[in-house]
């Protein structure tokens, strides 16, 4: 080997040990300008040698040419999700289940607590990293946990991962995937921040949208400019290597190169250890270098792990135990109405701007009147706004020991902020109304949205914006003007070209022969949901037939009561309603027939789908459901035959473990089907 060339193996060990003193240890053992110095020299060298330069090499990190679009991987080992804790009685729930199948698989005696593994966790993204041979060959993000975007070139200009595993590559496993988080610390947060706004770019409202918005630029050259780091907390392939604990495989990962979060990872027994490292982690939150939404618990043994197994998408032997719902005060401002699709008017907040639940809250809603005066909530109050996860903000309640003596009660509008038209509120109703219909803008424009929606017309590319400009330019006013559109007119409105305009009148066009139930809800009849609509079509056939349906008739339909009858005869009173139908009918719009049960097997059965399952979507899981005679409902009572739960279900789940509702999986879900075709 020259001299030169020994000079360069020398330069990149020298750079990436920086690398790794300040990025994974935050302990930089040389100046800023002295690491530059030393990359500067590095890039000539290889200017002069393009031969010499590698993947591996330290000066790749600065990003390649932007890309078109983020190709797909396939994990070879599903990247799952975990369940959630939020309180202490769930943790010591937990903890009872694991110990529970341990001893009953005689893996834990009577006396013994079982151990776990505690981290912290990382408020970022996903990301799995694919070494082959020693060298990073692919990154992904977690996606639906088969399979996720390719983001290697990106993840190549995270200075904390390394390129090339430490060790002789023949020493190491063929292949060694690490799964982490990708984070960016609040200093470098506030940092990028203050940086866009010099340039007068948009900001960032907190650091994990900046690291996830940061790792999916389509030009790796823009991610090469953001502070990002990475942690790594587990493994997915990794050959033959055998580690009985979790935190031995842990350090073995470690001695590869890989940054993990040692200072802040515990072993811990039984749950009442697991719940002193929640407060100990808690009491010290504020003052980590990063954001966390929680802690994670896993079963440290490898072997009890595998007894344990799976459940859908998230394992038996792990768990975050989350922190509350956070919460801040800030003043109410005023209260202003919006109009909904069904005219209904939501009084809405709008607050002094305050940081809370990992966002900035301007807005939030107060749901009606009475609630208003439930909570006494006046403006000019100073309030508590609530957010949790991705949840709508929400006004908790005023503090009463500061309103001020200007302090006012809302009072509801008694015309459309809209159009004009009265607002009015049934007696036997929580909501008020405005009485304007499709006369009524806002109305409209929700009520194309509504159309457009998958559940409905499923119009891809008809998005809220675009519907706001149609109506806004008097070329749209009921559904039936939608598909007299040409792709010329629309390509010089916001955000639209040529091409994105021929696309989505092909989807318009696409959208002329929906089944007879998706248009009965693409109508936007009140009280009509999916299932309903379904049920109509299937039973009358045509809507022609629905449209001259009496109410005995329609009290005749599977679940149609009263009120939705109704309803069904008041919109199809409505002259400007029954234009619309025969404008659509002019437009080429061809219903057709919605095909009926293909068996009775889940007839009388009521299913609530909540959170994400591992296969099908909702929408997927509804049809299947409907397919076999089955009702699905969107929420939980006494009635409910079945909740479907997903990974993240909520409330809805809560609710159907205190009524003593029957709670299935995906999995369970698909065996009743199959047991209902035989």
């Amino acid at each position: 080997m020259t001299q030169q060339a020994e000079r360069v193996a020398w330069l990149r060990a020298e750079i990436e040990r920086h690398n790794q003193s300040y990025y994974r240890l935050d302990a930089p053992v040389v100046s800023d300008a002295q690491y530059d110095q030393l990359m500067r020299e590095l890039q000539e060298i290889e200017s002069a040698h393009p031969e010499w330069i590698t993947p591996s090499s330290p000066t790749q990190r600065v990003g390649a040419a932007p890309l078109t679009a983020f190709g797909s991987v396939t994990h070879a080992v599903p990247m799952l999700s975990l369940g959630n804790a939020f309180d202490s009685e769930e943790v010591e729930a937990f903890d009872k289940r694991v110990a529970d199948t341990l001893r009953a698989a005689g893996k834990l005696s009577p006396e013994q607590q079982v151990e776990y593994f505690c981290e912290l966790k990382l408020d970022g993204l996903a990301i799995s990293l694919r070494y082959e041979r020693g060298l990073l060959v692919q990154a992904a993000t977690r996606g639906d946990g088969q399979t996720g975007e390719d983001v290697t070139v990106n993840i190549r200009t995270i200075k904390s991962i390394p390129l090339r595993l430490t060790g002789d590559p023949a020493d190491l496993p063929e292949v060694v995937e690490a799964r982490g988080e990708v984070f960016m610390n609040l200093a470098d947060f506030e940092r990028l921040n203050e940086t866009q706004r010099r340039r007068g770019d948009k900001v960032f409202v907190n650091p994990r949208n900046a690291a996830a918005g940061s790792l999916r630029q389509l030009d790796p050259r823009i991610t090469a400019q953001r502070p990002l780091r990475f942690f790594t907390y587990g493994w997915g392939e990794v050959g033959d290597v055998q580690r009985p604990r979790h935190s031995d495989m842990l350090d073995w990962l470690e001695t590869l190169g890989l940054p993990v979060n040692v200072p802040e990872h515990v072993v811990a027994q039984g749950a009442r250890e697991l719940l002193d490292y929640y407060s100990q982690v808690g009491a010290k939150r504020a003052t980590l270098p990063y954001d966390i939404d929680g802690v994670v618990y896993k079963v440290n043994d490898l072997a009890a792990q595998r007894v344990l197994g799976f459940v859908a998408r998230a394992p038996r032997f792990a768990i975050a135990h989350k922190f509350p719902a956070q919460e801040a005060l800030t003043a109410l401002l005023d209260i202003e109405v919006q109009v909904g699709r069904t005219g209904a008017i939501t009084p809405v907040a709008r607050l002094a701007p305050v940081f809370v639940g990992g966002v900035t809250v301007t807005n939030a809603t107060l749901h009606n009147e009475d609630e208003i005066l439930r909570k006494d909530v006046r403006i000019g109050d100073t309030v508590i706004v609530r957010r949790a996860g991705d949840v709508i903000p929400e006004v908790v309640g005023p503090v009463l020991e500061k309103r001020p003596a200007h302090a006012r009660m809302f009072v509801m509008p008694t015309a459309c902020p809209i159009c004009g038209s009265a607002i009015e509120k049934l007696e036997d109703e929580a909501i008020a109304r405005c009485t304007g219909g499709l006369f009524c803008a806002a109305q409209r424009k929700q009520s194309l949205v509504h159309a457009a929606g998958r559940k409905a017309l499923d119009i891809e590319g008809l998005g809220d914006k675009l519907v706001e400009q149609l109506v806004d330019r008097g070329r749209i006013h009921s559904l039936a003007d939608l598909f007299g559109l040409q792709a010329l007119e629309i390509a010089g409105y916001d955000r639209m070209g040529a091409k994105s305009a021929e696309n989505l009148i092909q989807a318009i066009a696409q959208a002329k022969k929906p089944s007879l139930g998706r248009l009965i809800f693409a109508l936007g009849i009140r009280h009509v949901g999916e299932t309903t609509a379904r049920d109509l079509a299937v039973h009358f056939g045509s809507l022609d037939k629905l449209i001259a349906a009496d109410e005995d008739a329609l009290l005749g339909a599977p679940d149609v009561g009263p009120a939705v009858a109704g309803s069904i005869k008041r919109f199809f009173a409505e002259p400007h309603n029954i234009e619309i139908v025969r404008a659509l009918q002019v437009q080429g719009v061809e219903p057709q027939p919605e095909a009926a049960a293909r068996s009775a097997g889940l007839t009388g059965k009521t299913f609530v789908l909540t959170g994400t399952m591992p296969d099908w979507s909702r929408e997927e899981a509804s049809r299947q459901i409907v397919a076999a005679g089955g009702k699905v409902s969107g929420s939980v009572s006494r009635k409910t035959s079945f909740v479907v739960a997903g990974e993240d279900a909520g409330s809805k789940l809560t609710k159907a473990q205190e009524l003593g509702v029957t709670v299935i999986d995906e999995a369970g879900l698909k065996q009743m089907l199959a047991s209902a075709q035989d």
